[in-house]
């Protein structure tokens, strides 16, 4: 009886604070979300700030790659030299794919699709496994998470380069010297790095919800491989195939196939503009601009997502 008397009163309970109330609260003391999504604007200043930690990133990415190669960097060239090798015997000799195109051209003809393409085609995979391949870093680190499929899309734009050296000593064995269209590379390639940074953050964000995309994206990029005129030219092959006439367009502006013109038509002497479909530029210039603005825009939106659940 004497100890129930004696128990000290509880202490009152408090009333919970309403959600609006610690909004509130937070905002007059300067806290904010961990890990909110900032502003499209602000986004770009971050990732603009980190831009050189980036272009560091891609470096050591490229330089890591081939580190346990007895050969090292040199398979950057090697790899796609040997796949223009292989397509040559089994489409320039075997299926006659070279057919409307003269024997002195179809060699670079083939050589700069393959780099080309190859560029695009590395972009994309490494993009799918950026944030899924990168959990470690994602989760420990706070950055904005764009700056890692736009870093993989320079790491290729850097093994391109590479290639390019090859591709140069290709052309020139074959009669085409060096000359003031060579100059339309730069534009050509930059546009596509665009493009091709633009598929990276799609695809980045897509496969970091769906692992499993990383292993669908293979056969995918093989069938846009075939299609898009790298062992052929387009016009030559449907001139006498009844097709309908969108499909003929459909095939000659899919962006894969635009970009490897420009630099076929830039390098190649006798690679003429009536190989181009009309408004060539304009249309490489809209793929760039479409594919990077829906791409870093379709990725920002998860931005606070990424590396969770």
């Amino acid at each position: 009886m004497s100890q129930a008397l004696h128990t000290p009163p509880s202490p009152p309970v408090r009333p919970v604070p309403a959600e609006d109330d610690l909004a509130a609260l937070s905002a007059r003391h300067g806290l904010t979300v961990s890990g909110a999504r900032p502003t499209l604007p602000g986004y770009v200043r971050e990732l603009w700030a980190r831009r050189h930690c980036i272009l560091a990133f891609s470096r050591a990415k490229l330089t890591a790659q081939y580190s346990q190669a007895k050969l090292g960097q040199l398979w950057q060239v090697a790899t796609p030299l040997l796949n223009a090798a292989v397509y040559f015997f089994v489409f320039g000799l075997l299926l006659g794919a070279r057919r409307g195109i003269p024997s002195d051209v179809y060699v670079p003809f083939l050589v700069t699709g393959v780099f080309v393409f190859t560029f695009t085609q590395s972009s994309v995979l490494a993009g799918v496994r950026a944030i899924s391949g990168n959990l470690g870093l994602v989760r420990a680190l706070h950055f904005p998470r764009a700056a890692l499929p736009v870093s993989f899309a320079l790491q290729q734009l850097q093994q391109l380069l590479f290639s390019m050296i090859v591709l140069v000593v290709v052309v020139m064995a074959f009669g085409s010297m060096p000359a003031l269209s060579w100059l339309l590379v730069v534009p050509a390639l930059l546009l596509q790095f665009v493009f091709n940074t633009g598929l990276a953050l799609i695809f980045a964000r897509l496969g970091s919800r769906t692992p499993d995309l990383a292993q669908l994206m293979p056969f995918v990029l093989r069938t846009w491989m075939y299609a898009s005129g790298v062992m052929f030219s387009i016009p030559v092959m449907l001139a006498d195939k009844n097709v309908p006439s969108w499909l003929d367009d459909v095939l000659q502006w899919n962006p894969a196939a635009v970009y490897m013109d420009l630099v076929r038509f830039a390098m190649i002497d006798d690679y003429g503009s009536s190989y181009l479909p009309p408004h060539v530029w304009a249309f490489a210039a809209g793929w760039a601009l479409l594919a990077g603005v829906i791409g870093f825009v379709y990725f920002w939106k998860a931005e606070e997502r990424y590396g969770r659940g």
